[in-house]
């Protein structure tokens, strides 16, 4: 299970190397209209529809980044495959089909089924059905449709079946998390951090807009995101399930993604700084977390288990203190400081002390938990190390090269998956003891290591892209 998640989270890391950018585009907008959202700005518009662009559709990214991240070999079949999985689901559910099927209005779990859960449920579906599916014979009469043409059909099946459950699951999924927040309204400050808890926890499902629709809006008469910025609600109350979050986004994250530079590999920091670097200034300045998040959400979901609980304590806190801050956007510090005078804000700047202390708490929890736990965070991966990367292969024939590994492997027929990283050639095998690591040896490169009966991973050094792609070709 933990192998799947990293591997799943590796294949994330493609599409969450978009959002920062995005996050910074829709910061940017905001600041500059942050009444009207680019009503009374032309420059504003362009940059809030810009970012949005990428932001409203990230399950979409997700979808397609499942789909090639998980698929054997990378191929643009598995992503067309995952797109078409997404567009299956999302019409198959949306509220106006729904509507349809019912003769009725739809249940509102429908208006969120765009959501990021689905996404990778359709890049799996994707991925799943390029890998199982991608050289399938059929008759001749069929024959238009075999090998990689028949996938997108058989991922396209595979959704109409799963839709149907999701048909029946969705509503009482999102009605139970509606249902709970509505049960923890009445517990105060504890139910602050039970909220902030769960909200995090459930980032990877898309499911936490169920529980923001209870607090921050007026599904449960709470509304206390429009009752803080039109200064209708409780002075001192109002805001108490927003506040807490600022000292987590624009201080405790960018304090755990320092810790994880700092954790990073000497040879990898500076790609690490310019993820986490990129990420971390996201979520300090417009609160759009999901690029830091998600970059060790699936990596290390023990360390995201223990980020939830922080961000739990943290709203918590928040609530007992007479400080109330809020966003029309996220808790970043353009919407902190735009909040300074909102009719609902309290002491807005005793959250900079608060938030000081969270971006220590994060630093110092988040560097022991990983070094402590060897938890591979971005940076940390299994991949390469500084000898790794000096190898080079005595023999630049790499069809060569490549056969005489494929048979010190015990064949193509002993081959269950083959992937590569910057200098390593991973290998899922069937029969272990079909593996000759004298004739492996015997191509010139520079080691075997064997982590388990099922894994052979291969050292070749910066060119195993070229071996990979021959091993490939001869499977």
């Amino acid at each position: 299970m933990m192998k799947f998640l990293q591997r799943l989270g590796k294949s994330l890391m493609l599409p969450v190397a978009c959002l920062p950018v995005a996050g910074i585009l829709l910061g940017i907008g905001y600041m500059i209209d942050h009444n009207g959202w680019g009503a009374n700005n032309i420059i504003a518009t362009f940059l809030i529809k810009a970012g949005g662009a990428i932001i409203d559709h990230i399950a979409l990214l997700f979808a397609i980044g499942v789909s090639v991240g998980m698929s054997d070999d990378n191929d643009g079949t598995a992503a067309l495959s995952g797109l078409v999985s997404w567009l299956l689901f999302t019409t198959l559910l949306s509220s106006a089909a729904v509507a349809m099927y019912t003769g009725a209005d739809a249940d509102p779990a429908f208006a969120s089924i765009e959501n990021v859960f689905v996404g990778i449920l359709a890049g799996l579906i994707g991925s799943y059905s390029y890998n199982k599916f991608k050289s399938t014979k059929l008759p001749d009469y069929l024959g238009f449709f075999s090998g990689k043409r028949c996938v997108a059909i058989v991922a396209a099946g595979i959704t109409v079946v799963s839709s149907v459950v999701l048909y029946f699951v969705w509503p009482f999924l999102y009605g139970a998390l509606v249902a709970f927040g509505k049960a923890i309204v009445s517990t105060g400050a504890i139910g602050a951090g039970l909220y902030g808890f769960f909200n995090r926890l459930l980032i990877p499902t898309g499911l936490h807009h169920a529980l923001n629709n209870v607090f921050w809006f007026n599904l449960a008469n709470i509304n206390d995101l429009g009752n803080f910025w039109k200064g209708t609600g409780t002075y001192g109350e109002t805001g108490m399930y927003m506040s807490g979050y600022f000292p987590v986004m624009m201080f405790g994250l960018p304090g755990a993604a320092l810790a994880m530079y700092h954790t990073a590999k000497s040879n990898k920091k500076k790609v690490a700084a310019s993820l986490l670097g990129a990420a971390a200034l996201c979520a300090f300045l417009t609160g759009v977390t999901e690029p830091l998040e998600f970059s060790f959400m699936f990596l290390a979901p023990g360390l995201y288990v223990i980020h939830a609980v922080l961000t739990g304590i943290s709203c918590f806190v928040v609530a007992l203190l007479p400080a109330r801050a809020g966003f029309n956007f996220s808790a970043g510090l353009f919407d902190y400081i735009l909040s300074f005078n909102a009719p609902m804000a309290e002491n807005p700047l005793l959250l900079l002390p608060v938030g000081l202390a969270f971006f220590v708490i994060y630093y110092v929890v988040f560097r022991f938990v990983i070094t402590k736990f060897n938890l591979k965070t971005p940076g940390r991966e299994e991949d390469d190390t500084e000898a790794e990367m000096k190898v080079t292969l005595a023999n630049n024939n790499f069809t060569e090269i490549a056969a005489v590994i494929l048979e010190g492997l015990g064949g193509r027929q002993n081959i269950s998956t083959i992937d590569n990283c910057i200098t390593r050639l991973r290998v899922e095998i069937k029969d272990y003891t079909a593996v000759n690591e004298k004739m492996i040896k015997s191509a010139g490169i520079a080691g075997v290591i064997r982590p388990s009966k099922t894994s052979v991973q291969v050292i070749i050094g910066t060119q195993v892209q070229f071996v990979a792609d021959e091993i490939k070709k001869m499977i």
